[in-house]
């Protein structure tokens, strides 16, 4: 009886034993993000009805799906303070093991949330200050959208030709319109990149520029496309995320190239195209590397090949006759690289060709030039950071006002 009972002890003892261990053990898995359910938290500036936004929600429930994630938002979300409070929120209240946030204003509440929680990775789309902010959880990603925004342009160029052609206008009338939020490297990259691509099949093309001072104001987005179509534009495009210029162009039978998703069902007559990011590549990408234990970029750009940067389907009803076919040839050549879009051959600056600039990459308060990026004739654009640093006022562009916000 006595063994027993001292069988019994040893038996209880290691049970105990085990328990412990298997409690730290499970312990352990419950703080590891690759043992654990992940949630993503996303925060965006405004809701579904701003197509910018629901470009980014669209890809990133797609992206959880697929991935095997819990998807968490939070909409409405200026850039300010409450930037770093809905992270907050969303680390604290819901558990997220990953936060986005989809503006550029976004960032510098990001990176404070992001050195508060070192243990969580923050993600932030079109900033600039992960290269140089040394916090190793916090990272930028963009893609090369001015190669979309120059196949759009194509197309824009093709439907002036059409124009011309059937009589409409004359070629020295070849004036397009572009209704920009705010005067920065972002928005100039893909107004000049647009403008580059029309006049690459229409070289008589000008453009003038309006700017709204906002990223999504209905009215005056629209307010800005009817002045430009009352100074002589006769195609308009965007980098503004409201259907205000889309449905000013529709009602004076304007022909317009929107951004980040068809506008065909409510511009059925003048929608041609649109280019947008795909953020379904790097949201994916994101998740698999906290899944896997691996670091994220610092700074990732998707590009046509990864299939970040893509175009709607052409709206054949307003787009010229062989807009398919010319922009199927056209992106096959960006992808092997027989056309660069800022090739400097292409364009100059006061009537002076561009040999040698020095961008704004490293950003600083003083917005100083620190960085030559023209190489070997060409302008390099994300390549030294992902977001755009393109910033230079080329011929043929007409800027009619300025906001920097």
């Amino acid at each position: 009886m006595k063994n027993f009972k001292k069988f019994l002890a040893v038996v209880l003892a290691l049970v105990m034993v085990a328990t412990v261990f298997a409690a730290c053990g499970g312990n352990k898995d419950k703080d590891d993000p690759a043992k654990t359910e992940l949630k993503v938290g996303f925060i965006f500036l405004h809701d579904e009805n701003s197509t910018y936004d629901k470009n980014f929600m669209d890809a990133a429930i797609a992206a959880c799906k697929e991935m095997g994630v819990k998807y968490v938002q939070k909409t409405q979300i200026p850039e300010s303070k409450d930037c770093y409070d809905a992270a907050v929120a969303l680390i604290e209240t819901d558990g997220c093991n990953i936060i986005f946030a989809d503006s550029f204003g976004h960032e510098s509440f990001l990176i404070e949330a992001a050195k508060k929680y070192p243990d969580v990775q923050f993600c932030h789309a079109t900033g600039t200050q992960a290269h140089t902010a040394g916090v190793a959880n916090f990272h930028n990603a963009f893609a090369s959208i001015y190669e979309g925004r120059y196949l759009a342009g194509v197309a824009a160029g093709l439907k002036l030709n059409e124009m011309i052609e059937a009589g409409k206008i004359t070629a020295d009338k070849a004036k397009m319109g572009y209704v920009g939020a705010f005067t920065f490297a972002e928005v100039m990259s893909g107004y000049t990149s647009f403008y580059l691509g029309a006049k690459s099949v229409c070289p008589s093309v000008t453009m003038d520029v309006k700017f709204t001072g906002s990223w999504y104001d209905e009215k005056a987005e629209k307010e800005a496309a009817q002045a430009l179509i009352a100074g002589g534009c006769v195609l308009i495009s965007q980098h503004a995320d409201s259907m205000g210029a889309p449905t000013a162009c529709e009602t004076a039978g304007v022909p317009n190239v929107s951004y980040n998703g068809s506008t065909a069902a409510a511009c059925p007559n003048t929608f041609i195209v649109s280019s947008r990011i795909d953020w379904t590549p790097y949201f994916k990408y994101m998740i698999e590397c906290v899944q896997k234990g691996e670091k994220i970029a610092t700074d990732w750009t998707g590009t046509i090949e990864t299939g970040s940067v893509v175009l709607t389907d052409v709206n054949e009803k307003a787009a010229a006759k062989g807009t398919v076919e010319k922009l199927a040839e056209v992106k096959g050549k960006l992808l092997d690289g027989s056309i660069k879009v800022f090739d400097a051959a292409n364009f100059t600056v006061k009537g002076e060709k561009v040999t040698s600039y020095k961008a704004d990459v490293d950003t600083d308060a003083n917005f100083e030039k620190d960085t030559e990026v023209v190489e070997n004739g060409v302008f390099f654009e994300s390549k030294f950071r992902s977001a755009p640093y393109f910033d230079m006022e080329i011929d043929g562009i007409t800027l009619l006002d300025r906001n920097y916000g």
